[in-house]
């Protein structure tokens, strides 16, 4: 399946441009402050969806995957602050929270679909020692540095 064809990421890029449209009719002052944010999160979501769906492990698919579940989060946090600040319309934070609100449990449901090919392996079971992209060392010591 090719990312395009993914509904999660369609209704990321989705947000994406509801947040664009809205922003780019705002004063200078309204888009320095809350509006470079407000884009950037929501823009963030869907470019974590991809790099994640680039990833070859499936580990770290689902890493990218909970930054855009992050940056969803961030996104529902500006569109809040926007309408507080009289930034949007009602109605049109009604239409994004719409959107907002669809999209958060797909999101979830395409997380936890994300995993071994045998599906033999559960979360909470996972030896992410093994992975070398989970690789780091476990004690705390740091090297001597001869000083």
């Amino acid at each position: 399946m090719k990312l395009e064809e993914l509904r999660v990421y369609q209704m990321s890029m989705q947000i994406g441009e509801a947040v664009w449209d809205e922003v780019s009719n705002w004063s200078y002052f309204e888009k320095d402050t809350v509006g470079k944010q407000f884009v950037r999160s929501a823009d963030s979501i869907a470019a974590n969806i991809s790099e994640g769906y680039g990833r070859y492990h499936f580990k770290q698919n689902k890493l990218f995957l909970y930054y855009a579940r992050g940056s969803y989060k961030e996104t529902c946090t500006w569109l809040r602050k926007a309408v507080n600040r009289g930034l949007i319309s009602e109605d049109r934070a009604s239409h994004m929270d719409r959107l907002l609100e669809d999209f958060g449990p797909r999101l979830n449901n395409y997380i936890r679909s994300i995993g071994p090919i045998c599906g033999q392996v559960k979360e909470d079971q996972a030896p992410y020692g093994s992975d070398p992209f989970y690789d780091f060392p476990l004690s705390q010591e740091t090297p001597d540095n001869n000083s």
